[in-house]
């Protein structure tokens, strides 16, 4: 197969020219616009902030757990985003069985789960191995003593035991369709 060429039509000089003009003035935009930006801007978080932090007595914190891995999709009121991710604020899952929370926690969700009688299509994913079982059981207890949740708080213990036993299970769950036995 022969190189391709322009043959007998060149580009245009006009469309030549317009590419030159926006690329002019694409250098010139970054040449006179400061390259500092204003510190008052932004949240004032760095990648430190992110990491897992310990809370007096060399504890997981729960809070910075949530505020790391949760707070995007199920936001820092824990009311969710309406149709799209669930709130924990008041949930029967969040106040219900820690055994499940832990399950759901550990592996993730995807399909239809049904939360304050609204039905939530999406996918939670799955923590078991990016978080340890004391820092599961903290996120857990932050989750179930915030929001206007009243429920009893959940130790490693737990955790532990509950990914012991589910440990063959190796997708999310199925929703409602497999969590609504487990409650």
């Amino acid at each position: 197969m022969p190189e391709p060429s322009e043959g007998s039509r060149p580009i245009p000089w006009a469309v030549i020219a317009v590419v030159a003009v926006v690329f002019l003035s694409a250098v010139g935009y970054l040449w006179v616009t400061p390259q500092s930006s204003d510190p008052s801007l932004g949240d004032h978080r760095v990648a430190a902030d992110f990491a897992v932090a310990k809370a007096a007595g060399g504890k997981a914190d729960g809070a910075q757990i949530y505020a790391s891995q949760c707070v995007a999709c199920h936001q820092a009121t824990g009311a969710g985003l309406p149709g799209v991710f669930p709130p924990l604020a008041g949930s029967e899952w969040v106040e219900g069985k820690p055994e499940v929370m832990a399950r759901i926690v550990l592996h993730g969700v995807t399909g239809t789960l049904t939360v304050k009688g609204a039905k939530y299509n999406g996918q939670m994913p799955t923590f078991k191995d990016k978080l340890s079982d004391a820092e599961i059981a903290a996120v857990l207890t932050h989750v179930r003593t915030s929001f206007g949740n009243h429920a009893a708080p959940v130790d490693a213990a737990l955790v532990k035991k509950e990914r012991d036993e589910t440990k063959a299970h190796d997708k999310p769950w199925n929703g409602d369709a497999e969590l609504d036995a487990m409650r």
